[in-house]
């Protein structure tokens, strides 16, 4: 056994953990870029939309209300694009989107139908609140258990199943939104209990059906369309600067009129893609 005494004074020996950890890692750590922050950004402004609208309900602010919810669907759209766009996908993004989608268009919108027209309805009216927030609970988990599914084939990316949350919040809104137009005497009419459960029903069931609607952000247009398609949104920027209820009204009468159209596109695709494909044969042109 030796008798020597460490030196006090003597470097300490390098900790190997961390001497062996490579540079580019720990700085990694250290690290974030701001690509990846952004899309998160746009969806905590959406959820704080949503909050804002349920708040403006309680004040009986109804426009606003609806107003904020349709911000939150703007940023909601918003976040993915920018998302893919700048490369900042990340699994926190994806389960933060989730629970902001959640928040903005399955509690908020059926809080505020249940302030304006469902309190008086006693247990009934808040069972059917609670029945569309479940609804959009359920439509939520689905897509992102479909997300993970491989097998699909690429033309079904152009499709929904069922309807998407925003459309869903929008739809489910439609009564508010047409009592912003109408005389002073119709809107009773619009905002009795059983139209806005009768509405919220069927906009749950929207929600978990296995309808197909259209992705419109997968979908591909011909050359020839573009202008055209520029020409029509132009139209569109200024209908809704104009009249923006009307605007809004519009778009979402024309989102339930695609269902048939989308119906009849997912059917011709399937029955395509069961078709089987006969190989060429070596003096084929």
């Amino acid at each position: 056994m030796s008798d020597a005494t460490p030196d006090p004074k003597a470097d300490p020996p390098p900790n190997p953990t961390r001497a062996s950890r490579p540079r580019r890692l720990r700085r990694g750590l250290r690290v974030m870029p701001i690509n990846k922050m952004i899309p998160n950004m746009l969806t905590l402004g959406a959820l704080a939309a949503g909050m804002t609208g349920m708040r403006f309900a309680l004040n009986e602010r109804w426009e606003a209300a609806a107003f904020a919810i349709l911000i939150a669907a703007i940023l909601d759209t918003l976040d993915g694009r920018v998302a893919r766009l700048l490369k900042g996908s990340s699994k926190f993004g994806a389960e933060l989107d989730s629970l902001s989608d959640f928040i903005c268009f399955g509690v908020a919108p059926a809080m505020i139908l249940y302030h304006w027209a469902l309190e008086d309805a006693g247990r009934f009216g808040w069972f059917i609140v609670v029945l569309f927030a479940m609804c959009c609970a359920m439509r939520l988990a689905r897509f992102n258990t479909m997300l993970e599914d491989d097998k699909k084939p690429v033309w079904a990316g152009r499709f929904f199943t069922g309807v998407p949350a925003p459309a869903g919040a929008g739809l489910v809104l439609l009564p508010m939104i047409l009592s912003f137009q109408v005389p002073e005497g119709y809107v009773g009419y619009l905002q009795n209990p059983y139209l806005v459960s009768v509405v919220l029903v069927l906009c749950g069931g929207l929600f978990v059906s296995t309808l197909p609607t259209f992705s419109f952000k997968n979908m591909k247009m011909a050359r020839a369309w573009m202008m055209p398609l520029m020409i029509a949104v132009a139209i569109l920027a200024a209908f809704v600067v104009s009249d923006p209820w009307l605007a809004l009204t519009a778009i979402l009468v024309m989102y339930i009129a695609s269902f048939p159209l989308s119906i009849r596109s997912y059917l011709w695709h399937k029955k395509r893609s069961d078709i089987p494909v006969t190989t060429p044969g070596p003096t084929a042109e």
